[in-house]
C-alpha cells in the first residue's frame, strides 16, 4: 500500500537531460524562441502547484552550466544510466531522499508541457497502492493504434494498469464498420511517471525482464514483477521533440523561424 494515501506528499520534481541524442545532438540547449528546450519545461514544471521542488537532471556540464545561469536547480548525475528512471533516482539521492515522499519524472523534451498535466499525476500517484503511477489520454484516432510509436495500456477496474504494448491491445475480434476506436475505450501511454521514494529504490534494483526487452518498453519491468501502475487519465495533448522536423514544429508554435 501507499504509506502517504492519507497526507500530502513532499514531491521532487525531476528533469532528466541528456546532452547526447542520437536524432537531435544537444537537445536540451536547442533554442525554441529564444529560450532552451531544458529551460521550457523547468519553467513549465515550476507552475505545478503539486511539486515542492523541480530540479534538471543531467550528465552533461554545460547543460549544467546553462540551467544554473538561468536561475534553475541542476544536479550532475552518471552518464552510465540506462534510462531516466536510473537519473531519477540518483537525482532524489543528490538532493536528499529523507527531503521527499516521491519522485515525479518529468521529460526534458516536452517544452509545452501542462502544469495541470503534472499536477494530475501528482493526484493519481497519490491514490496509487503501489507506489507508482503514470498518464493515458482516450484514443480518438485509429492511427494510433497502428503506430508502434505509440504505446497502449489495457488497465483493471480500479485503473491498475494490466499491460502495456506498441500493439493495439485489446485485439477486436469481431469485425465491424466504423472505427475502431468507437467500439472499445483504447488507451495510450503518455510518457510522465511519478514513484514514491520506495518504489523508485526498488524499481531500479530489478535487473532488465522479458517483456521489456521483447516490447522496450521500461515500465513492462515493473508489471512483470508485480508492482502496481496506477494510471491517471489526462486530455492535455503531448507534444515531444525528438528529431529536427520536430523541432521545427515547436519553433513554428512559439512562431519563431
Amino acid at each position: 500500500m501507499n504509506p502517504s494515501a492519507d497526507k500530502p506528499m513532499r514531491i521532487l520534481g525531476v528533469i532528466p537531460a541528456r546532452f547526447a541524442s542520437t536524432r537531435l545532438p544537444g537537445k536540451p540547449l536547442v533554442d525554441i524562441g529564444g529560450r532552451s528546450m531544458v529551460m521550457h519545461v523547468l519553467e513549465r514544471a515550476r507552475l505545478a502547484a503539486a511539486l515542492d521542488a523541480v530540479v534538471v537532471a543531467t550528465d552533461d556540464e554545460r547543460v549544467a552550466e546553462h540551467v544554473r545561469s538561468h536561475g534553475g536547480d541542476v544536479v550532475l548525475t552518471s552518464a552510465a544510466h540506462p534510462s531516466g528512471t536510473d537519473r531519477c533516482h540518483e537525482a532524489l539521492l543528490l538532493k536528499g531522499a529523507e527531503r521527499f515522499d516521491a519522485v515525479v519524472n518529468i521529460q526534458g523534451d516536452e517544452p509545452f508541457i501542462e502544469p495541470q498535466q503534472i499536477d494530475e499525476l501528482c493526484a493519481a500517484l497519490q491514490a496509487a497502492p503501489g507506489g507508482i503511477a503514470t498518464l493515458a489520454q482516450v484514443v480518438t484516432d485509429d492511427h494510433d493504434l497502428d503506430d508502434p510509436g505509440e504505446v497502449l495500456i489495457t488497465v483493471d477496474t480500479r485503473m491498475d494498469a494490466l499491460y502495456f504494448s506498441r500493439a493495439a491491445i485489446p485485439y477486436l475480434r469481431d469485425a465491424a464498420p466504423g472505427p475502431k476506436h468507437a467500439r472499445f475505450r483504447f488507451l495510450k501511454h503518455v510518457g510522465l511517471y511519478g514513484y514514491t521514494a520506495d518504489a523508485l529504490r526498488r524499481i531500479v534494483a530489478l535487473p532488465p525482464s522479458s517483456l521489456e526487452l521483447a516490447e522496450s518498453l521500461e515500465q513492462l519491468r515493473w508489471v512483470e514483477n508485480g508492482f502496481k501502475v496506477r494510471i491517471g487519465l489526462t486530455s492535455y495533448p503531448s507534444f515531444c521533440v525528438d528529431t529536427p522536423a520536430d523541432l521545427a514544429e515547436a519553433r513554428r508554435r512559439v512562431g519563431a523561424p
